[in-house]
């Protein structure tokens, strides 16, 4: 009998060491391995706060970079542009394909008229070139500037942003020249600022208007020609 009672003990005993030890395996295999996915961190306040900065940025950059929804308002920013000679901001108006005609008087000469793309805009009033813009009125004789010359007397030659008159497909000033814009540019839309007189000694005779041509292509706004005009013999 007591032999039988030892015995027990140690078949028990021998159970009890089989379990625990089955148990700590299974336990260091889960620890191990358990094949579930790794819980994602949350992003920190700071990291969050930066992302909501970076997103305001860009929707804030995509607004201003919207151009107006009609030729009034886009004249207005390129004239704007023009005041401060703010080339890029001009040139980012220059039809992609068409480009910008620039035309001293009137009457628009699609032979000798000097077009420009956007890109050469942008670097044009640095451009020391002589180009030939066309002839001078009353004197024949060439006109031969930089575009900064140019610039100065034949395109932003008045505050044209702070014009007398503003008018959009409709002709302020007249003069001997003819104004043939309208065919020269079918689908184009003209905003005209107007002075209708500079010195009060010349009664007029030393009016100005500066005419921008837009025309819309893919729901945008484009400047294609910048016409100058004046009292002309």
């Amino acid at each position: 009998m007591k032999m039988y009672r030892i015995f027990f003990v140690i078949v028990t005993f021998f159970l009890l060491t089989a379990c625990m030890n089955g148990t700590e395996t299974n336990g260091g295999q889960e620890g191990e391995d358990t094949g579930s996915e790794p819980v994602a961190e949350e992003p920190s306040e700071t990291e969050t706060e930066k992302a909501d900065e970076v997103a305001e940025k860009e929707e804030t950059e995509k607004e201003e970079a919207k151009k107006p929804d009609n030729p009034s308002d886009a004249a207005e920013e390129i004239v704007l542009a023009m005041e401060q000679k703010d080339m890029a901001t001009i040139a980012s108006y220059v039809h992609p394909s068409k480009g910008v005609r620039f035309t001293p008087y009137a009457h628009v000469n699609v032979d000798e008229d000097k077009v420009f793309t956007a890109e050469e805009v942008e670097g044009l009033m640095a451009d020391e070139t002589i180009y030939t813009w066309g002839v001078f009125d009353g004197k024949g004789n060439p006109i031969e500037m930089t575009f900064a010359e140019y610039f100065d007397r034949f395109v932003y030659d008045e505050d044209y942003v702070n014009a007398e008159e503003k008018a959009v497909d409709e002709r302020l000033g007249q003069g001997n020249t003819l104004d043939n814009s309208a065919d020269v540019y079918p689908e184009g839309t003209i905003v005209e600022y107007h002075f209708s007189g500079i010195d009060p000694q010349y009664e007029g005779m030393d009016w100005r208007s500066l005419r921008l041509v837009l025309e819309k292509e893919d729901g945008e706004w484009y400047l294609v020609g910048v016409i100058h005009d004046e009292w002309t013999i």
